[in-house]
């Protein structure tokens, strides 16, 4: 029988001679992050900057301090994250790296450089092959590939499509080019709407498949020849070409699994959850609901799989507070959070698929500190 996965905890007690700073140092010195050799090396941090609006993403005093721990070492360290498929604040590079600035992600609170992962359009990727059940390959942001070292720092928190978001869905989705994002979301490839294209060709030119044909000043889609890949998508802005977000959340969940297998299984890899302000949806909306429960703590791995299972069990276990969305759907005493908050949503399936390709396993033993 595999030895379980150790995942280290700390709580949010802070006495007078020491801070949460301090203890997540602490906290990761102890999970072994100090046997990683970084000398020298790249090493990424992959972590979301917050949407314009939202407040739940994880506090950037916490990303600096782990910046100087992997400094102390050697390591040439920055920070990243992927443009998003949807239109918001982080869908290109220059409005991504201005909302992280506005968020307090910048070179003078880190320490380091921020480097959005897939370019400035979200058309920079490495496709890596993997030849999964859903996906054969995967495209992941280039910036995420060619470090030689990956460290995630996720916000655990609800999600309104695979139940719940920790570091799987940070590092599979949160990895992916736009491109990426869309075979993960859609079960479909992207169609144009007709009254909102300008004709600008843009898609046109961006298209390796020659697939966008231009009748009458519009962009059609030729699916005879259309893959799928999302670049019309990820260089339209007028919002013309768009998504059918369609994809059932267990396939889903799969494709986050394996492309979080493709980003991990070359490199050596290290993973940090931070349960505070279990929102009961993803940090990409434009708000944050009042949190399902007390904060808990921060957790620290090498498994991203036993960290995360770790975790659903300790906000499992959890008291709700009372007036959040949880009581507006009538949850009661052995009710699954996640599931109340998100329609049943089967997260445990995407967490056994991913053990069965070997992102991780889920037997862990806690060890606080």
């Amino acid at each position: 029988m595999a030895e379980k996965s150790k995942v280290y905890m700390m709580d949010l007690r802070a006495k007078p001679g020491t801070n949460l700073l301090d203890k997540l140092e602490k906290l990761v010195k102890r999970a072994g992050i100090r046997d990683i050799d970084f000398e020298k090396k790249f090493a990424v941090i992959k972590i979301h900057f917050g949407e314009t609006g939202n407040l739940a993403y994880i506090h950037p005093n916490y990303a600096a301090r782990m910046v100087e721990v992997i400094k102390d070492q050697g390591g040439k360290v920055f920070l990243s994250d992927s443009n998003t498929l949807y239109t918001g604040t982080r869908s290109n590079a220059v409005d991504h790296l201005e909302t992280a600035a506005k968020n307090g992600f910048n070179r003078l609170s880190l320490g380091c450089d921020v480097i959005i992962a897939d370019g400035l359009k979200g058309t920079d990727y490495v496709e890596v092959e993997i030849d999964q059940k859903n996906c054969k390959t995967a495209k992941i942001g280039t910036a995420f590939m060619d470090a030689d070292i990956f460290i995630s720092m996720s916000h655990f928190k609800g999600h309104e499509m695979t139940g719940f978001g920790g570091a799987l869905k940070n590092i599979g989705m949160g990895c992916g080019s736009r491109g990426g994002k869309l075979e993960m979301h859609s079960a479909s490839k992207p169609h144009i709407l007709e009254d909102k294209c300008v004709g600008c060709r843009k898609c046109f030119d961006a298209c390796a498949h020659s697939a966008i044909d231009m009748r009458d000043k519009k962009a059609y889609i030729n699916y005879d020849n259309c893959v799928g890949c999302g670049q019309c998508v990820a260089v339209c802005q007028y919002e013309s070409a768009v998504v059918d977000w369609n994809e059932a959340g267990v396939t889903a969940a799969e494709k986050i699994a394996e492309y979080t297998y493709a980003v991990l299984k070359d490199k050596p890899h290290f993973h940090i959850n931070f349960v505070m302000n279990v929102s009961p949806d993803c940090d990409c909306w434009g708000h944050n609901d009042m949190p399902l429960i007390a904060d808990i703590g921060i957790l620290a791995s090498y498994d991203p799989l036993a960290l995360d299972q770790a975790c659903i069990d300790l906000v499992r276990e959890a008291t709700p507070l009372t007036g959040n969305v949880l009581e507006d759907k009538g949850w009661k005493e052995g009710d699954d959070k996640f599931r109340c908050a998100h329609g049943n949503v089967d997260y445990e399936a995407g967490m056994k698929y991913a053990e069965e390709i070997g992102v991780g396993q889920l037997d862990y033993e806690i060890v606080k500190i």
